[in-house]
């Protein structure tokens, strides 16, 4: 079997989040969980460090790559990614979640269009979005 080496990166920086909601590593993981079910992608494992005196960091592997999180909660920011290969799963709905749940004031995004030679960037559209189960 062979299969496509076509994939989206999307990166996103968020400022203006409330502290409680990025130094909190264990809803950040259970929130991580449901954008990559949200998005359709297969959840292999997560692993999630909560920092002293604040911080978190989560990593979602996925069998179609990974979403991960990066926060600083003292200054309201959340480096945020995810990165899916293949066509079936879209890691801008992954983004959307994260970003419903964590209500940022600003948002700054990229995604990339990997697998197909040149690496293209786009400016993607992230929205905030109300995701039922």
């Amino acid at each position: 079997m062979e299969y496509s080496t076509f994939g989206r990166h999307v990166a996103v920086d968020t400022w203006g989040v409330d502290f409680d909601l990025l130094n909190n590593a264990e809803w950040l993981q259970a929130q991580m969980v449901e954008a990559a079910e949200a998005c359709g992608a297969t959840v292999m494992s997560v692993q999630s460090k909560q920092f002293e005196p604040q911080g978190a960091t989560v990593l979602v592997l996925l069998s179609e790559s990974h979403l991960s999180i990066h926060t600083y909660p003292e200054k309201g920011f959340a480096a945020l990614d995810c990165y899916t290969c293949g066509e079936t799963v879209d890691p801008q709905l992954a983004i959307d979640y994260m970003v419903s749940v964590l209500k940022p004031e600003t948002t700054h995004a990229k995604k990339l269009v990997r697998g197909m030679g040149e690496l293209v960037v786009e400016t993607p559209e992230i929205k905030q979005v109300q995701f039922t189960k």
